[in-house]
């Protein structure tokens, strides 16, 4: 696995680190949103939003809905699936799954390991191990995801919309979700109250 691939045109790539929204977007999916980002390469970038929950329904719900497991048999899921948590990754294609998870499963070819012992799966396998106990230790599970365009990140950033910082398995995986937004600001010397909404440079 490769850490901090270039991208064509020499620019790094932030593929494997965290987007932490600024104040300017304070409005619609992304207000104080933090982004694990899955891929960040010449032609877009997508990452899942890690710190917003699916409101209206549960794992357990989930899994009976995709008809993963029968519902007389939710009740009796291993404690980790009951663990897992929905979130609302992104506005994009929000009626599909994405689990991101730690390394400890791989399902042939549709497991991408991104870094730092974190990995993303987006079929069915994945649901149905973590259903009969067989399931990586730590996931969560994403409804949509946020999608950038070719160059559209990169501008976004340039134009003070996100700061970035390091990724840790916590702030992908635990279940304080209230405190990430501050935690990963922490990371890079940063305080909430310090932001301010206008562009400007350090």
């Amino acid at each position: 696995m490769k850490s901090a691939p270039k991208k064509p045109g020499g620019s790094a790539s932030l593929e494997g680190q965290m987007l932490i929204a600024m104040p300017t977007l304070r409005e619609g999916p992304f207000a104080r949103a933090v982004v694990y980002l899955c891929a960040h390469r010449e032609d877009g970038a997508m990452g899942i939003i890690v710190n917003q929950k699916a409101e209206t329904i549960n794992f357990p719900e989930l899994l009976v809905q995709l008809d993963v497991v029968k519902a007389a048999d939710s009740i009796v899921l291993p404690p980790r699936a009951g663990d897992v948590r929905v979130l609302r990754g992104g506005p994009v294609e929000k009626g599909r799954g994405f689990v991101l998870h730690s390394s400890d499963y791989l399902s042939n070819d549709s497991t991408v390991s991104i870094g730092d012992g974190i990995c993303l799966t987006a079929t069915l396998d994945i649901l149905r191990a973590i259903a009969t106990g067989k399931g990586p230790e730590k996931a969560v599970l994403a409804l949509g995801y946020a999608g950038w365009s070719s160059g559209q990140l990169e501008s976004e950033i340039l134009a003070n919309g996100w700061l970035n910082c390091p990724a840790d398995p916590s702030l992908v995986f635990d279940a304080d979700l209230a405190s990430k937004y501050d935690r990963a600001l922490a990371k890079i010397g940063v305080n909430a109250a310090m932001l301010s909404s206008e562009a400007g440079h350090a």
